[in-house]
């Protein structure tokens, strides 16, 4: 026991010390964003939409009811925001190594959460204080629902596409996976919650739907490297939109196959994983931070390929590597290092193992799944 303990104080340790001298600190921006942009909102009075934050080009770019979720923001200290958005993020990656690796024993579990607090994307999120982990959450809470056939599955994929629109590529799976109530269910939380912004809150709704939604300045410039998509890639190579909607469609097609599979197998952990790729590729702006989406795919790699093999990925997504180009990511010479992340987001989505390995066991009850069953996710 004592060894055990020493080694995730160890590991603690030197996670802290990496985590505070080797990465660069974001210094809580985006949450001074959301904070600013729904103080700015409702205690202020001004327009949503044309706030910016501290003089930069960078302003509120999500749906209304995202605006609604994060309003307390607007009545707390920046002290106080910073550490509410810390507990939080900390406590997503806790539950979710919790229902990503339900068979971990405490030793395994500790180590696992300091292991997702290094990776890049989740110590981005954290120092950014962006909500993609939460977001994560929402969409596993569905996972968990589908595997106890509750009623109630798509209530979170519904939520999280009402804040952010990404998470909707998840209503695709559900479709895929012939998951109708489900999908009906996410689709009509998603249209619930935008109705309510849109009582709510009139005015910001139609500027967003009809102009912000729009208009990909706002995010920032498609060639920068932390946008690890493939509109990245094809921004990065000076390449026009053709290539992008080529690959687009290449990747909708391996996605649509291999969901497919997933969904026949009964497999759903690998088919969120799969979604979660997707997600990142197909989006026109995917930051680091936004790959907090392939920690499904880590977790159905460690099940099925071993500690190897995401041991490796590990290292790489925690690395930074990319920013190596941050000055200059253009060019074919570049293409390699620059696209690191997308490279292997790709590779997840072509190669993840589907339907295949040693199955998940439970925490709650220690039981192993029936003959031929696939148990993905913690019950």
């Amino acid at each position: 026991m004592r060894w055990r303990l020493a080694l995730v104080l160890g590991a603690a340790g030197v996670a802290g010390v990496f985590l505070a001298t080797v990465p660069t600190f974001r210094h809580f921006f985006d949450l001074g964003v959301y904070r600013g942009a729904v103080h700015h909102w409702l205690i202020d009075g001004g327009d949503l939409y044309a706030y910016r934050y501290r003089g930069t080009a960078y302003g509120f770019t999500y749906p209304p009811f995202a605006a609604l979720v994060l309003s307390p923001l607007a009545l707390l200290a920046w002290p106080v925001a910073i550490a509410a958005s810390m507990l939080v993020n900390a406590g997503a990656v806790a539950w979710l190594v919790r229902r990503l690796r339900p068979a971990a024993g405490w030793t395994e579990g500790a180590l696992l959460v300091v292991a997702v607090l290094v990776f890049e994307p989740a110590r981005d999120t954290i120092s950014f204080g962006q909500v993609n982990l939460v977001l994560l959450v929402l969409v596993i809470t569905d996972l968990v629902a589908l595997r106890r056939g509750s009623r109630w599955a798509g209530v979170g994929i519904g939520i999280a596409t009402a804040i952010k629109l990404t998470p909707a590529v998840f209503i695709g799976y559900l479709l895929v996976s012939r998951r109708y109530r489900a999908a009906a269910v996410a689709t009509g939380t998603t249209a619930a919650a935008t109705l309510l912004a849109g009582l709510l809150a009139p005015g910001a709704s139609w500027t967003f739907w009809t102009s912000a939604v729009w208009d990909t300045a706002r995010v920032g410039r498609l060639d920068y490297v932390s946008n690890q998509s493939l509109r990245g890639v094809v921004a990065r190579l000076d390449g026009d939109a053709g290539w992008w909607l080529a690959a687009v469609a290449l990747v909708l097609a391996v996605w649509w196959l291999r969901a497919r599979r997933a969904a026949a197998a009964g497999d759903d952990l690998a088919g969120f994983a799969l979604t979660g790729a997707l997600a990142c590729l197909l989006s026109p702006v995917t930051w680091v931070h936004h790959l907090v989406w392939l920690l499904p795919a880590l977790a159905v790699l460690m099940d099925r390929r071993g500690r190897t093999v995401v041991a490796a990925l590990w290292v790489v997504l925690s690395s930074s590597v990319v920013w190596l180009w941050w000055a200059d990511p253009s060019g074919w010479g570049a293409a390699a290092g620059s696209n690191t992340y997308v490279w292997i987001t790709g590779g997840l989505l072509f190669l993840l193992p589907v339907g295949t390995g040693a199955a998940i066991r439970t925490l709650s009850t220690g039981s192993g799944p029936a003959p031929g069953e696939v148990t993905t996710i913690a019950e």
